[in-house]
């Protein structure tokens, strides 16, 4: 805590007005991945205390503060307590955003928060309005709490009767934040070591209980405040309504596409009965956009169910939430706009309102620079490890989208591929973000001059 405050004195200071907000938010990131990444190579971080190495360790600290989730070892089988209260410490840092830990300090210490401090807050936020911004920071903090709170209880008193207070408080605890937090980190090893939920998989009050923190914490701190603050539908923004609709279409879809895919598949929903094959299928579809908890065996997916995984991965969650991706309204857009292209209208509408063509622009290029890199990693990772095509896509967007579940390609990765990976889980966390803000509050350079049109045949 008093490393936040000095960071954010330090780097949000009068005195230091040439450093961006955006360039705090990657520095900060970086700087508590490479912390984190140092705790948890000593050798008490270790169940076994012998060092796991660097390389590793920086894997896992950069998986658990971008909220992602892949991980080399199993969290419970490799981690020991300290290790695992690590993980979970960088979860929660990452997940709400350092600046949120930083503003812990601040509140409490009843410090003044200047300009720079509230745009830095603002851009962690993902909003571009500076207005209201301490008390929708209060809100991300108390009610963060408060639903993680919720969770822990609830999946504590599922846990106690057969596994004990301590167990099912820490269980409870470190479950709740991971999927409010849309990490997807799980330290049931002790069960099955690597089985994630699969040991729950016919359980609905966790699988349900893990879900709801997850579509929760997917949503966005700005819908959040809306909700809470308007709570009439009709009287919500463009953006929260799209927000709403969307994800709850994407549920609907996820769920019966994962059903009819899976339905008689052996290796995952073929052995079930009719109710868990719907809870698995809706699950899945909560999980796989997201969180990377996995209640069925991934790699025992049919090659369309791993398409599906892809495509739900890529779109992710919403702004300004735990979770990654192009995110859901930046996908609405552009299908908005090829509706409106192929219908040969120049305008984007919706719900009555007309989007601006340079957010149209903004979402294009969001949505080409994620996809490109995807496809890119997927095949890095088939030219330098034994893993085939389908896997390594599934692979680099599940690290790009801070998504976090996996095919079983993660321990097949080279030491290149596994670099590849600390990168684009960096970058989906801080590098779209900052890309995103970048395009929202930056100043579009005026053009002094143009060249002359040149006409050209498309398509």
């Amino acid at each position: 805590m008093a490393f936040g405050s000095q960071f954010v004195s330090r780097f949000g200071g009068r005195k230091n007005r040439a450093i961006s907000p955006t360039k705090i938010i990657a520095i900060a990131f970086a700087l508590i991945i490479l912390a984190g990444a140092l705790l948890l190579a000593l050798p008490a971080a270790s169940r076994s205390n012998v060092s796991c190495g660097f390389l590793p360790a920086l894997f896992t600290a950069t998986s658990a503060t971008c909220v992602t989730g892949l991980v080399l070892f199993d969290t419970f089988t490799q981690w020991s307590g300290f290790g695992q209260i690590v993980i979970i410490s960088l979860i929660e840092i990452g997940g709400l955003g350092f600046m949120s830990a930083a503003s812990v300090v601040i509140f409490l210490l009843r410090r003044k928060v200047g300009l720079k401090q509230r745009l830095v807050m603002a851009q962690a936020l993902s909003i571009t309005d500076m207005e209201g911004i301490i008390r929708l920071q209060k809100l991300v903090l108390a009610g963060s709490l408060c639903i993680q709170a919720a969770g822990a209880v609830i999946l504590m008193a599922r846990f106690l009767p057969d596994y004990g207070f301590r167990t099912s408080l820490k269980w409870g605890i470190f479950h709740s934040v991971s999927a409010f937090c849309n990490a997807g980190f799980d330290i049931l090893g002790c069960i099955t070591p690597g089985a994630s939920l699969m040991e729950f998989n016919s359980d609905p009050v966790v699988l349900l209980t893990l879900g709801l923190l997850v579509i929760v914490g997917g949503l966005g701190f700005l819908v959040w405040q809306e909700i809470i603050s308007v709570r009439k539908y009709r009287r919500f923004s463009v953006y929260t309504r799209l927000v709403l609709v969307t994800t709850a279409v994407l549920l609907i879809v996820g769920t019966v596409l994962f059903c009819v895919l899976e339905w008689n598949n052996p290796a995952t929903l073929g052995g079930m009965c009719i109710g868990d094959k719907i809870l698995n299928g809706f699950f899945q579809s909560v999980t796989v956009r997201t969180a990377g908890f996995a209640a069925v065996d991934q790699a025992g997916l049919t090659d369309a169910g791993k398409g599906v995984c892809i495509v739900l991965m890529l779109i992710g969650g919403s702004s300004g939430s735990t979770a990654g991706g192009i995110k859901t309204v930046t996908m609405v857009v552009l299908l908005l706009f090829l509706a409106a292209r192929a219908r040969g209208r120049e305008s984007v509408c919706v719900y009555k309102r007309t989007i601006p063509a340079s957010q149209v622009l903004d979402a294009m290029t969001i949505v080409s620079i994620v996809v490109g890199l995807a496809v890119f990693g997927a095949i890095f990772i088939t030219a330098t490890s034994p893993v085939s095509f389908v896997d390594a896509a599934f692979e680099s967007v599940s690290a790009l989208a801070t998504v976090g579940i996996t095919a079983g390609a993660t321990t097949k990765l080279s030491a290149a591929a596994k670099i590849l990976m600390i990168i684009y889980m960096y970058f989906g966390r801080v590098g779209v973000l900052t890309i995103s803000l970048g395009f929202l509050m930056g100043n579009r350079a005026q053009e002094r001059f143009r060249y002359a049109q040149a006409s050209l045949l498309i398509g």
